[in-house]
């Protein structure tokens, strides 16, 4: 401050701490520091809710900077501005003396101007014979400069946090779009499914947004919604093997049924091969090449399970996508105990936790691995996580497995809504890296 000790308001308006605090502040500034009014001005502007103080306050700040004679706020060239009320009421686009006079207030008590006033309460300066102000009375703009590291680091947290609530809304979009438009579809191909109490279950997401929401408020509903879509998309793309491997069974036998089609043979009736026939035309001097080729479609064609390329029960191994594992961790807090070490820090971990934990449940080893094989191993460690967590309510861990294990096989069983289930029974989730 150019004064160099405290100055105490005017009239009856009282001395606070605040003040005090404020005026020690402005006393702190670094020699030779400077800043863009304006600059600093849109700063205050984007931090405006960190700092506490109202748009209209803001008219106030932006007419009293105009009264500041250069671009840059430097001690320099003086920290003191002092208007009359009637021209600051003007460049406030005609703000009555009393709204005025209450925004000013707001903006001592927010820390951003000081008082410096005359022993008269006016406004004024005392200039030298040469015209250089010496002594000015007014409103101070020190804290400005004074704090102006602290109003641009808000202000880039705010601009910061505007971008993170944009694309999180963007996000939450999108994944309703999504999940609508698959239910949809869903229904539409008759895909097998508790869709009814998935759409229950998006109803609910959908009721939890808040009408004025913040990023943290969104973010645990855009984790839940990603991970429902994340099962819809599970279940319809087992559906979608089921009917490439349909497709290509009935490829294999079509290709099997038409492999000579131009053959005179395959209009004849086919009879079985007597005993030693085979070895009579082979002895038969006069027996040509057709009739060899007409005794070698005489051998058994071999059934289903010989059918080439080997392909594969749908039921078998349906390929899910696994869950983010740190997901899975904030859903299921107990597993991490019986990791390696007390931890777990990636999917080999967790697996060999529920290894573990399996053996403590009782869960048999041929359960587990049936699990690993209708699941995929890190789905069945996951749903293992998920019944340790909730071991008090079931009394056969592994009679349980098994069933969930073939109700995977036949896509009745969807491990997203047993997830977000101790998600929410864990409390609020952060956000998860996968």
């Amino acid at each position: 401050m150019e004064s160099g000790y405290v100055t105490t308001p005017f009239g009856r308006r009282p001395m606070s701490l605040g003040m005090l605090a404020s005026q020690q502040l402005a006393e702190t500034i670094e020699p030779g520091m400077k800043r863009s009014k304006w600059k600093l001005f849109r700063a205050i502007c984007e931090a405006r809710p960190a700092l506490g103080v109202t748009d209209r306050a803001l008219t106030v700040l932006d007419a009293l900077l105009t009264f500041y004679p250069d671009d840059e706020i430097s001690e320099e060239k003086g920290l003191i501005v002092f208007p009359s009320n009637a021209q600051l009421s003007l460049r406030a686009r005609g703000m009555t003396p009393a709204t005025l006079r209450r925004h000013l207030a707001v903006l001592v008590e927010a820390g951003l101007i000081l008082r410096k006033d005359s022993p008269n309460g006016k406004r004024y300066a005392r200039r030298d014979r040469a015209g250089a102000i010496g002594e000015a009375f007014g409103f101070s703009v020190a804290p400005l400069l004074a704090r102006a590291v602290e109003i641009e680091s808000l202000a880039d947290q705010a601009v910061a946090d505007r971008e993170l609530l944009r694309v999180t809304r963007e996000r939450l979009t999108v994944c309703r779009r999504d999940i609508s438009k698959l239910i949809a579809a869903a229904l539409e191909e008759g895909v097998s499914g508790n869709w009814e109490g998935i759409s229950a279950m998006f109803r609910a997401l959908l009721a939890r947004i808040p009408r004025v929401a913040t990023a943290e408020d969104l973010a645990p509903l855009l984790d839940e919604m990603g991970l429902l879509r994340a099962e819809i998309v599970n279940m319809l793309e087992r559906r979608i093997k089921a009917k490439k491997i349909d497709a290509n069974e009935s490829q294999i036998e079509h290709h099997k049924q038409n492999s000579n089609p131009d053959s005179l043979y395959e209009l004849e009736p086919s009879f079985e091969t007597k005993q030693g026939e085979k070895a009579a035309a082979d002895n038969d001097p006069n027996a040509g090449p057709s009739d060899e080729r007409r005794l070698k479609q005489q051998k058994p064609s071999g059934g289903r399970s010989n059918r080439v390329g080997g392909a594969a029960d749908p039921g078998a191994g349906p390929g899910l996508k696994s869950f983010p594992l740190g997901l899975v961790l904030q859903a299921c807090p107990s597993i991490p105990d019986y990791g390696p070490g007390g931890s777990i820090g990636n999917w080999r971990d967790l697996m060999s936790a529920a290894v573990v934990v399996r053996s403590m449940l009782g869960v048999s080893p041929s359960a587990y691995e049936e699990a690993c094989s209708g699941m995929g191993p890190e789905n069945a460690a996951t749903v293992i996580a998920c019944i340790l967590e909730r071991g008090g309510h079931i009394n056969s861990p592994g009679g349980y497995l098994r069933d969930l294990t073939r109700r995977t096989e036949r896509g009745e069983f969807a491990i997203g809504p047993m997830l977000m289930a101790l998600v929410r029974a864990n409390g609020p989730t952060a956000r998860h890296a996968s």
